[in-house]
């Protein structure tokens, strides 16, 4: 233990001496130095990642408990594991079960690897993050520099995860606001087979707030997707977090926005005492499309819309239609009317003083399409949804690493049987830290150096 570290301050002082002087010599970028730096510094990672795993393998071997219950098959069969730091190349014991003839590697199990893993936990859970914005392969070319993984090697990540629940992430303690808004849209992803599939996004929020200059934020934001066989699934989720996190009889209204769509206003149905109200965005794209030939009688029914007028907006509407020769033109118009007239109710909700309007859009588009649909890709069922519900995860504040790292401790508590005596591992560590450091050179040379004083710094 003590050689190795005196061996990584070595290589430390060494190697961060030669870029400095370079830097100083040549009168380099300083981005020049840090990139090196960097890699020294990964070069210690290895080296001392397969140190941990080494002196693991020992204190193991060498342990009553492992004694009792294993035979040593093998000694000093390689392994390479991938870590942020770089391929880790390190030996370990194999091992096989005086009671059940099974045979295994106990340290590789002691410290959570897998008998089959080529990466860990931390650099495994760092893909998938990279692959909530970026292509699998584009995550696995970005992690690490010389490491060859491919993108099925993150896709598999992602598939050991599986569908993460919406309310994986829990609900922090909060006060009940006056008005709860909801707000729900939908992205289309292509799927593998050139069919479309509906993923649908619905959001929870308190109100915005404004931030900086022209910048509001939604306060208490809580997003919700997946494929579900049913909306009822869906919408009764959400309905499970509104009772869970406000006391119901404090709020006073709680407005639905969305486009019309019939699964939207099924929600209805679920939240007791919501409101519909219908997306300004989506019923402007219909007035558009509806006068793109007549700009006059737009603004006229705007105006009509504006003074809640549906009787004249029904006789704009129809006069339009007469004095439209285009088939597609009339077309066009008629499903504006139709629209108007199925969602008049919820047109007239968006007049509420109390209503802030809907932002649903923008987020299909920042949680969804950026993702899943914006690019010419091929989903598979599983796969979109999977990665719609990661997305949302990291929305709604959870983190990956901290998810896969509890699903894992989970599964290892019902497999960790082997107890290791601390006096072996103070044995194996038993030498002190002092010691090493007053081996180093740059400690105890006669004058003063900024190696030095560097590592004199951090001695004990």
């Amino acid at each position: 233990m003590n050689k190795i570290i005196q061996e990584v301050m070595k290589k430390i002082t060494h190697e961060y001496t030669q870029s400095v002087e370079k830097m100083l010599d040549n009168n380099a970028d300083v981005s020049d130095l840090i990139l090196e730096v960097k890699k020294t510094l990964d070069d210690v990672g290895v080296t001392l990642i397969k140190e941990a795993l080494e002196i693991t393998d020992d204190v193991i071997r060498d342990s009553k408990s492992r004694k009792e219950s294993h035979y040593i098959q093998r000694r000093n069969d390689p392994k390479t594991l991938i870590t942020f730091f770089g391929e880790v190349n390190y030996q370990r014991t194999y091992y096989k079960n005086k009671k059940t003839g099974e045979y295994g590697y106990l340290s590789d199990a002691f410290v959570g690897l897998e008998p089959h893993a080529r990466i860990d936990l931390s650099t495994k859970a760092k893909l998938v993050e990279q692959s909530l914005d970026l292509s699998y392969q584009k995550s696995a070319n970005q992690l690490l520099d010389n490491v060859d993984i491919s993108d099925q090697t993150v896709m598999n990540a992602i598939r050991e995860i599986g569908p993460v629940e919406n309310e994986a992430v829990q609900v922090p303690p909060k006060e009940t606001p006056r008005i709860i808004y909801i707000e729900a849209d939908e992205d289309h992803v292509s799927i593998q087979d050139g069919t479309n599939k509906i993923m649908k996004l619905i959001y929870v929020h308190e109100g915005k707030e404004l931030v900086s200059k022209g910048r509001y934020e939604l306060q208490g934001l809580r997003y919700f997707t997946g494929n579900y066989s049913s909306n009822e699934d869906l919408w009764l989720e959400v309905a499970n977090y509104i009772d869970s996190a406000y006391d119901m009889d404090k709020v006073e209204k709680i407005f639905l926005s969305g486009d019309g769509a019939k699964w939207i206003k099924e929600g209805l149905d679920w939240i007791k005492g919501s409101e519909y109200v219908l997306d300004y965005f989506h019923l402007s794209k219909y007035v558009k499309k509806a006068t793109a030939h007549m700009n006059e009688a737009r603004k006229l029914l705007w105006k009509h819309i504006h003074r809640k007028d549906k009787e004249a907006v029904e006789v704009l509407l129809d006069t339009i239609i007469y004095e439209t020769d285009l088939d597609t033109k009339r077309a066009a118009v008629r499903e504006c009317k139709k629209y108007i007239l199925n969602n008049w109710e919820g047109i007239l909700k968006s007049f509420d003083k109390d209503y802030i309007g809907c932002s649903a859009e923008g987020h299909i588009s920042h949680i969804l399409s950026a993702r899943l649909s914006s690019r010419p890709l091929g989903w598979s069922i599983t796969g979109a949804d999977e990665m719609a519900r990661l997305r949302v995860y990291r929305a709604n504040g959870g983190n990956v690493y901290q998810f896969m790292k509890d699903n894992k401790s989970r599964e290892r508590q019902k497999k960790k049987d082997l107890k290791i005596d601390k006096r072996v591992i103070k044995k194996r560590m038993r030498k002190p830290m002092q010691e090493t450091m007053d081996n180093v050179p740059a400690l105890n040379i006669g004058r003063k150096n900024w190696q030095r004083q560097c590592l004199k710094s951090v001695a004990f």
